[in-house]
């Protein structure tokens, strides 16, 4: 009995363990029917059951959604295999199923982001300062100089200042001048004062106004010989005549040259002294060329010398040279600074500050200058209404014509700004990232903006951020790290993981798809397609004004363009299309601010070509043709065609150069492809064919740089290879027009046996890679039958092979 009681109680926790597991696969497998039983016995055909109508499903109950490492645009309900490489699927996390997110987010964790030490600032709307430093010397004021030159020819036999520093006030007498000259001026002087004196009262008028014409005349060429009044009205009334006169200062100041000896016979015009008042200076300063557009006529200057440490002075400007010094790379820029205590000597080195408050767009703002009025020769001279300087009496101009923000316009004219540490530079733009307010976890999304100059601590943004936005000022590495890792766009990945950036093809899969092979699964709704039409034809109209020059008409079709990105409603576009849009529309909207800004032609057509590219990816990525333009086809239009043709013609001018050993003419005939590489048109090719010729293109432009700048006739036949191999492709791709044949030929020799191709017009083998040494060598491989009437229908194609 003892034994029995014993064996159960070792049996009764195995029982309990074994009822309690069958209890737990009971309620699962009730659990796995009942999922059944409401996933498709009691759905309706709609799918969805009449028990979860009407109500979300809770976090908990959301399915898992699986996407690839290297291509973020992967979003499968189950795991797997990346459609794409072939690449087991990872669930996505932190942005999860929300198809409203961009390919650029990243959610962490709030301790996460504590051990990151991510640290924001407010995106703000606030003048700021850029400090502009300057190197210069100080020089005399020309203003303030003074000659002392001899008005009579005569000798000179005392000079009363005898060294130069000395101090002298005007009036004080320099000079004791002999001259001959002067004696007969002043006996002329007193005969005529002579004659006045003893004429008859009723002589007759003709003789007194003739006497008395003769004094005026003796008196006002003596008064132009330097004689002071004094000296002239001594010498009328003196008994006897003299021969000395005295010169007199002009202006009081430091004699700082003397140009004359005692006994030294001198001319009419002989300089003798230079006298300068150093009461006011000039500073020169070397302003650079990047620095020019923060300068401005009657801007304060402060600045500092060796000779007195810790001193501060001022001064404004007062000139701003219009010729650039083609050595140094700088322009002079003068600044007038008072100097009353004669501290600052010429000659003296200074390190000059000027601080300007930067408005929207680049300019100067100056609340102290801005509305006034202000003197063009004098910019010390400012009043509150128009009028005159009280300095040269010149008429005041508005400091609006010297290139300061009007007064009336300050508030709106606050830039927005952000600190220096946010953005992560990658050229003319730069990565910022935003911390999304009210998510449920920290979550930040990279933004591609336009900087303007950088101001201080601060960069001016152009285009891409909205006051009150925060963002990441520490961190930002961390968080673009973050989305390298998972293979999302960032600053050195700007196409992610996937085609656009960086993607690995890892082997063993399917082959990859093409994007247009994906967009074709992307489904718009008939608003979003009518909206995208919209930016097309607002997209064709900035490329027509771009092409005519025409600046207003190209303001007027960019501020379409803008309008037509804001029109587009993103709450139609959802999961793939959805993230399109957030990552191509922000690109698009910096295309156009940076096209805004752009001056010269070049830089016009830089930008043109970036918003060019930009548009045909996402209407292809989209799936959705170009207004005006039909779905690529295997040749393209005659147009292009035609174009193409230019490029071929000038390619066998550098053919042919090399072939007859003219290295001249290879660099010139490579200058004409580019110039016709430049005017073809890459929107008349859609789809996967403009993917193909965006990248055919680029081989092309970067061979014949090298062409057109090589410096002898084995860099220019290096080029060669690249350039046919990349102009026979796009031949063979999109048909070619030309009244010249396309024949493909190979030497075997070229480049130490490794053997090249080239293009020729004809079958009689010139070989560029040899020249006259080796004409004959090499094959005619294959052949290209140009489309001589441009017809889309009976474009080239090609012959023969292109075996080596």
């Amino acid at each position: 009995m003892v034994e029995k009681e014993k064996k159960q109680k070792r049996i009764a926790p195995l029982l309990k363990r074994l009822a309690s597991k069958l209890t737990a696969i009971l309620l699962v497998a009730v659990g796995v029917v009942l999922g059944y039983a409401g996933r498709g016995l009691f759905t309706p055909p709609g799918g969805v059951s009449p028990e979860a109508a009407g109500r979300e499903d809770s976090p908990e109950e959301k399915a898992t959604i699986w996407t690839c490492s290297m291509h973020p645009q992967i979003r499968l309900p189950d795991p797997g295999l990346c459609p794409i490489c072939s690449m087991n699927l990872i669930p996505l996390a932190g942005d999860g199923g929300n198809d409203m997110a961009g390919l650029r987010t990243f959610s962490t964790s709030e301790a996460a982001k504590e051990l990151m030490n991510i640290q924001t600032s407010e995106v703000v709307r606030r003048f700021v300062e850029k400090e502009v430093r300057m190197v210069g010397k100080i020089d005399f004021d020309e203003t303030k100089l003074a000659y002392i030159t001899s008005w009579v020819p005569g000798r000179m036999d005392r000079l009363y200042v005898d060294f130069t520093g000395v101090e002298v006030r005007k009036g004080d007498h320099m000079v004791y001048l002999y001259s001959p000259e002067l004696l007969t001026a002043q006996d002329e002087l007193r005969r005529a004062a002579y004659a006045i004196k003893k004429m008859s009262p009723n002589a007759p008028d003709i003789l007194k106004q003739t006497t008395q014409s003769t004094l005026v005349a003796a008196r006002e060429k003596l008064k132009r010989w330097g004689l002071t009044d004094g000296q002239i009205k001594a010498a009328e009334a003196a008994e006897s005549s003299s021969d000395h006169i005295t010169i007199y200062a002009p202006i009081g100041g430091t004699v700082i040259h003397r140009n004359g000896q005692e006994g030294m016979y001198v001319d009419t015009g002989t300089r003798i002294y230079t006298i300068a008042d150093l009461n006011s200076v000039w500073v020169k300063l070397d302003a650079y060329e990047s620095h020019l557009s923060w300068i401005r006529y009657g801007q304060t200057v402060s600045f500092t010398t060796e000779s007195y440490p810790g001193e501060v002075f001022e001064g404004k400007i007062a000139f701003i040279d219009p010729v650039l010094d083609k050595t140094t790379r700088t322009v002079k820029v003068r600044v007038n600074v008072p100097n009353p205590d004669r501290k600052l000597k010429p000659e003296m080195f200074v390190r000059a500050l000027v601080k300007s408050q930067v408005a929207t767009g680049g300019r100067v703002m100056d609340p102290g200058i801005s509305g006034k009025w202000i003197c063009p020769m004098h910019p010390e001279v400012i009043k509150d209404g128009a009028g005159k300087c009280d300095v040269c009496g010149m008429a005041l101009v508005r400091a609006e014509e010297l290139g300061y923000v009007p007064a009336e316009a300050v508030k709106e004219d606050m830039p927005l700004v952000v600190p220096a540490s946010a953005p992560l530079i990658t050229g003319t733009r730069a990565i910022v990232y935003i911390e999304i307010p009210n998510m449920e976890k920290p979550t930040f999304e990279g933004r591609e903006i336009v900087l303007g100059p950088r101001a201080g601590d601060f960069y001016i943004v152009e285009s891409g951020l909205q006051a009150g936005e925060l963002v990441v000022t520490n961190g930002n590495f961390k968080i673009d790290s973050a989305l390298q890792i998972l293979a999302k766009p960032s600053m050195m990945t700007p196409g992610g993981g996937g085609g656009g950036g960086g993607g690995h093809d890892h082997g063993g899969g399917p082959k990859k798809k093409t994007d247009a092979a994906q967009a074709g699964n992307v489904a718009l709704s008939f608003a979003s397609k009518e909206q995208l039409n919209r930016v097309g034809a607002a997209y064709q109209g900035v490329m027509s004004a771009a092409a005519s020059g025409d600046l207003p008409e190209l303001a007027s079709a960019l501020n379409d363009f803008e309008n037509s990105l804001e029109a587009v409603d993103m709450t139609e576009l959802v999961g793939h299309a959805h993230m399109l849009w957030m990552e191509y529309s922000m690109r698009l909207k910096n295309d156009a601010a940076e096209l805004q800004g752009a001056k010269t032609s070049e830089r016009v057509a830089e930008v043109t070509a970036k918003l060019r590219n930009n548009t045909m990816e996402l209407f292809s990525k989209l799936g959705q043709p170009m207004p005006g333009h039909t779905a690529a086809s295997p040749l393209a239009p005659k147009e292009f065609q035609g174009q193409l043709g230019k490029v071929y013609e000038a390619y066998l001018i550098v053919q042919d150069g090399l072939a007859t050993d003219n290295l001249n003419r290879a660099r010139e005939g490579a200058k004409q492809a580019q110039t016709a590489l430049k005017s073809v048109d890459m929107t008349l090719v859609q789809g996967e064919a403009h993917m193909k010729w965006m990248k055919l293109a680029t081989g092309l432009e970067k061979a014949l740089d090298k062409s057109g700048k090589a410096d002898s006739i084995e860099s220019a036949r290096e080029a060669l290879a690249p350039l046919s191999e990349a102009l026979w492709s796009a031949a063979k791709a999109f048909g070619i027009k030309s009244d010249q044949a396309v024949y493909q030929a190979h030497c075997p020799m070229a480049f130490d046996g490794q053997g090249a191709k080239w293009l020729q017009a004809d079958t009689t083998v010139r070989n560029p890679y040899f020249g006259a040494s080796m004409l004959s060598c090499g094959s005619i491989v294959g052949k290209l039958t140009p489309s001589v009437e441009g017809s889309r229908d009976n474009g080239s194609h090609a012959e023969g092979s292109d075996h080596k």
